[in-house]
């Protein structure tokens, strides 16, 4: 019962996203145009291992523009529960026979599955232009990871969207955490000997730069002297899946709480 009920609601994501055109465009137009923008402008200032042209930046910031499109498309597919709950589906939910566990799962379900489409056309952009080189092993490697990636993403944005009644707040919430997350997991700029200790220390405690480093094992594998500044992909691999795991349980202790926007 749980898993047909996770299931139809994911479904039911997939169906939605599908048919909002403007969300396609937003979640995956948005990070290609980042992509170009800043990695076109910050090239010739840039100083990271082996990317000190503005080509060279182009494919460092690959990686981070990848977690950019699974973290639009976690905001866009999780803050959903705010209007499903202003519609009355979500209560009509709530009180059907599945549990809140159900909902959950199918919530980050369809997220991920989306998002980890997305990063898939992108990863087919960067492999036309030459920016991305991976074998088909590397390719399976890279969906793997990117969607352990988006459950944690879909799960964090979940649960922050969880007990919100106002898409205004979660936006803010979303300008005031999530897009520092993105932004200190190395996706712009490298940890280096000469960035700040608190900086430092922030960058490692983030889980997203564990999961940033996953992507770049896989695409400079060939790379020798940019994998050796990556942390080991043993390592980067296991804290993203644990963190994906914790989220998604902290998800569903959120939803098991009872809150006043549930009777909004």
């Amino acid at each position: 019962m749980v898993f047909t009920a996770s299931f139809v609601l994911a479904q039911r994501e997939l169906i939605r996203f599908v048919r909002q055109r403007n969300r396609v465009i937003g979640a995956l137009a948005t990070p290609i145009v980042f992509w170009l923008l800043i990695g076109s402008g910050m090239g010739r200032s840039f100083a990271g291992p082996g990317a000190a042209t503005g080509e060279g930046y182009l494919s460092y910031f690959f990686p981070g523009t990848i977690l950019m499109i699974l973290l639009f498309t976690a905001i866009f597919s999780t803050i959903s529960v705010i209007e499903d709950r202003r519609e009355g589906f979500l209560q009509g939910v709530l009180v059907a026979p599945v549990g809140r566990v159900a909902i959950v799962m199918g919530k980050v379900l369809g997220g991920a599955v989306l998002a980890t489409g997305q990063a898939m056309l992108f990863l087919l952009l960067g492999w036309l232009t030459g920016v991305a080189q991976f074998s088909p092993l590397g390719l399976i490697e890279l969906i793997g990871i990117m969607f352990i990636t988006s459950i944690g993403l879909t799960a964090l944005g979940l649960c922050i969207a969880w007990p919100l009644s106002s898409t205004h707040a979660f936006h803010a919430l979303m300008n005031i955490f999530l897009m520092p997350m993105w932004i200190l997991s190395g996706a712009l700029f490298p940890i280096r000997d000469d960035t700040p200790r608190i900086l430092q220390f922030v960058m490692l405690a983030n889980p997203l730069s564990f999961a940033l480093a996953s992507i770049r094992n896989v695409l400079w594998a060939k790379d020798v002297g940019r994998s050796a500044h990556v942390m080991s992909m043993s390592m980067s691999v296991s804290v993203t899946l644990v963190a994906a795991i914790a989220m998604v349980l902290v998800t569903i202790l959120v939803a098991q709480r009872r809150s006043a926007a549930d009777a909004v």
